[in-house]
């Protein structure tokens, strides 16, 4: 979900090359670093970050299914979810993941992005190509809209996703799907937005005002609604404190500034995010996937060396998979994400 001026030289580049995922030839890269002690708790900086596979075009969204024991991630402008599970490596799960049929001019990345599992066992994913919300059923992939309107108007790029209670489903709108972004004549809404999906299927504006809305997350309890923004003059994560009804009872305050390590140039922009149990963020941002505080502090790094799009908990928890680039990669964790 990172979409830097890098990101869209990089795929304009690479736009005529085929799919080709292969085995990393290098078993691990990348490193870990300590900003806090506290970071001793969840990671050891030895700890290797072991590539799996690598040869997307931009790896992204991915989730862990549990009843299955693989993961899930999405190759958006590649229009593929791929399935990874160990021992078998990765495998094709949904081709196309997202719109299907010739791709209009005007769309520029066609497939799924985020993704999760409710409640129900379904996959929910922010279908770009599309510009919906759907569910898909994991065992016979029969795939469900949603929500593809607000108002009566088509979304923008549906981005990313974060199932809240009772069936609720929050999500990212911004317009990256979009060959010409906000001047795009598929625009059909007057900004980006973030939404709540209630569990009768109502859409409500959740903030209207972001330049660039990404990455989604919620804390354990619920209460508070993080969001990212890929924006370079405002790289920071949000915290919305929620009510009980789902929806803000208060004003966004930063939760984390990724101003300085953006001055340094750092590849990549705040992205997509997990929260785990205890509350703390694995975020991405400029340099690869932060370790944050509940607080918001930063206490260490997960570095690849290329730009992180997002992460996810999977295997018995205690591991963190991270869609770097072109690459899928995973560290053990000492605590467990869920």
């Amino acid at each position: 979900m990172t979409h830097s001026i890098t990101r869209r030289a990089a795929l304009a580049g690479m736009a005529a090359l085929p799919f080709v995922p292969a085995l990393a030839r290098a078993a691990t890269v990348g490193g870990i670093t300590r900003f806090d002690p506290a970071l001793d708790a969840v990671v050891d900086v030895n700890t290797p970050i072991e590539v799996l596979s690598s040869g997307y075009r931009w790896a992204e969204g991915p989730v862990w299914v549990k009843s299955g024991g693989y993961l899930l991630f999405s190759d958006v402008p590649a229009n593929v979810v791929h399935r990874w599970k160990q021992g078998e490596g990765v495998t094709r799960f949904l081709d196309p993941s997202g719109l299907a049929g010739p791709i209009p001019a005007g769309i520029r990345e066609a497939g799924a992005n985020g993704l999760a599992v409710d409640a129900r066992g379904r996959l929910i994913l922010a279908d770009s190509g599309t510009r919906a919300i759907a569910a898909v059923d994991l065992a016979t992939k029969r795939r469900t809209i949603l929500a593809d309107r607000y108002q009566g108007k088509r979304f923008n790029s549906c981005n990313d996703v974060a199932i809240g209670r009772n069936g609720a489903i929050y999500f990212t709108d911004p317009p990256y799907g979009l060959a010409e972004g906000d001047t795009s004549p598929l625009k059909e809404l007057g900004f980006n937005g973030v939404f709540l999906r209630t569990a009768d299927g109502k859409v409500r504006v959740i903030d209207d005002t972001l330049k660039r809305p990404n990455g989604i997350g919620l804390c354990p309890k619920k209460t508070t609604l993080y969001v990212a923004m890929s924006d370079e003059a405002r790289p920071h994560i949000l915290a919305y404190p929620l009510g009980a009804d789902g929806m803000p009872r208060a004003a966004a305050a930063v939760f984390h500034d990724f101003s300085e390590p953006l001055a340094r140039k750092l590849p990549g922009l705040p992205d997509g995010l997990k929260v785990d149990k205890a509350g703390r963020l694995f975020a991405s941002g400029p340099g690869g996937i932060y370790v944050l505080s509940p607080e918001g502090k930063a206490l260490g790094l997960i570095a690849t060396g290329k730009a992180a799009a997002n992460c996810a908990f999977g295997e018995d928890g205690r591991t963190l998979f991270v869609t770097s680039s072109d690459m899928l990669a995973r560290v053990r964790l000492k605590t467990p994400g869920w």
